[in-house]
């Protein structure tokens, strides 16, 4: 959006950028690293860029009577000062720059705030406070801008997106930029929140954010913005060592990959299924969940399901959505325990190495979705699998047993009713007999 833009050069924004420049010179050293550094144990540290909306219109006075910006702003110095030593962040500004009239000149004003890196807070704070909404809205411009300012890595690394209404300067449209970038792997995640509550706004960033994986938060608060990007920070933090394994699914159990606990990433065409195998010995649980991000446009009323079946194809237990009624469906999840005394084990058990039965189980991706008119049906849609094994969890009564202290309970009530009814009886005719005789 572009709502009042001035054309002034802004004098204080100068001023404090030769501060902070004068500053990193004066210090001698770096303040940031261009590329990825090594965190605990020669892993990947966290890396979040926050991409923040400066355009004209975060001038608006509307929500708990401050301007959008003011609160962008005070959240983002909040966030900053609780920000993870261990995480690399950095800032990205669109429609922050440029004040004139024209559009396409307007629509190129993305640009690097405060590089991905080791914080240095006073000097990332500083720069926060000198932005002053501006210009034009081009989302689809810095969402590419953000990717590259987080460069390449085996390890998730997450984009925050803050703005209050939809990219102004399409093409290229933010969606296909979210679909551009969630093709070339999964481990780039968009998040999305919108300061603007219309409907046109709502559903691109909801199509940013479930192209990539991504979550869409409605924000009404200066608190709600401050504590869902820290919430969003820290799953960076807990998550980011969790590298997906690359794996291929195949069409038949038998020929299906075997999979240990952890995290697996595929592809998986339109309405295919992909197969996978989980030895479960006795007194285990399986716990499985995938989630399938839709990088292109797809047909409406589609879903996923998750499958346990055994290795001749009789079905276990379908995932938790299975029979719900949603036509949405792009993540599920599913339990199975091979503990027979719990009524679950349905499927034959041989004996494993270490010399206990073992259930092959049979994982089941399967999906019914299908491009829309024009989409590329190729390479599938991307994919991520969590396999995890835990101690089998107590299960339910059967119904049998469950029925049987039913009876009992109605036959003690249905007698204490008896009883009940019999003593009132005897007392009000007691009570009639005495009256009469006096």
């Amino acid at each position: 959006m572009n709502t009042g833009r001035r054309p002034k050069a802004r004098l204080g924004s100068l001023l404090a950028a030769l501060a902070i420049t004068g500053g990193a010179l004066l210090s001698g050293l770096p303040a940031h690293a261009d590329e990825p550094s090594a965190g605990a144990a020669g892993k990947e540290a966290p890396r979040v860029d926050l991409v923040l909306d400066v355009s004209g219109s975060m001038r608006a006075a509307d929500i708990q009577g401050k301007t959008r910006i003011a609160v962008a702003q005070q959240s983002l110095n909040d966030v900053i000062d609780a920000l993870p030593t261990e995480t690399e962040f950095g800032i990205r500004t669109l429609g922050a720059n440029y004040p004139g009239d024209d559009k396409a000149q307007g629509c190129l004003d993305t640009k690097q705030l405060f590089p991905v890196g080791r914080t240095n807070k006073t000097e990332a704070k500083t720069a926060v406070a000198t932005l002053r909404p501006t210009g034009w809205t081009p989302i689809g411009l810095a969402l590419r801008g953000a990717a590259q300012d987080l460069g390449k890595g085996e390890t998730t690394r997450r984009v925050v997106l803050i703005t209050d209404g939809e990219d102004s300067c399409a093409p290229p449209d933010p969606c296909d930029v979210a679909r551009e970038l969630a093709s070339q792997g999964i481990h780039l995640v968009v998040d999305t929140l919108g300061l603007a509550h219309d409907d046109k706004t709502r559903q691109q960033l909801l199509c940013i954010a479930n192209a990539t994986g991504g979550t869409y938060t409605d924000v009404r608060t200066q608190e709600q913005l401050t504590e869902k990007v820290k919430q969003l920070v820290d799953r960076s933090n807990d998550t980011y060592t969790v590298t997906p394994v690359k794996t291929a699914g195949t069409d038949r159990c038998e020929s299906a990959p075997v999979l240990a606990p952890g995290v697996y990433s595929d592809r998986e065409k339109f309405s295919e299924h992909r197969v996978y195998r989980v030895p479960v010995k006795a007194g285990q649980e399986l716990r499985a969940s995938v989630s399938v991000a839709l990088d292109r446009p797809v047909a409406r009323d589609y879903g996923v399901l998750l499958q346990a079946t055994s290795t001749t194809g009789q079905e276990l237990v379908r995932g938790t959505d299975a029979g719900s009624g949603r036509t949405d469906v792009v993540s599920t999840g599913l339990r199975w325990s091979a503990d027979a005394s719990k009524g679950y084990a349905t499927a034959t058990a041989s004996a494993s190495p270490s010399g206990k039965p073992e259930t092959q189980v049979c994982l089941v991706v399967s999906n019914s979705l299908a491009p829309q008119a024009g989409a590329a049906a190729d390479p599938g849609l991307p994919l991520e699998l969590t396999v995890d094994l835990t101690a089998a969890s107590p299960a339910p009564d059967g119904p049998a047993m469950g029925l049987g202290r039913g009876w009992i309970l109605l036959l003690v009530l249905t007698l204490a009713g008896l009883l009940t009814g019999l003593l009132f009886g005897w007392i009000a005719r007691w009570r009639i007999a005495v009256w009469q005789e006096n």
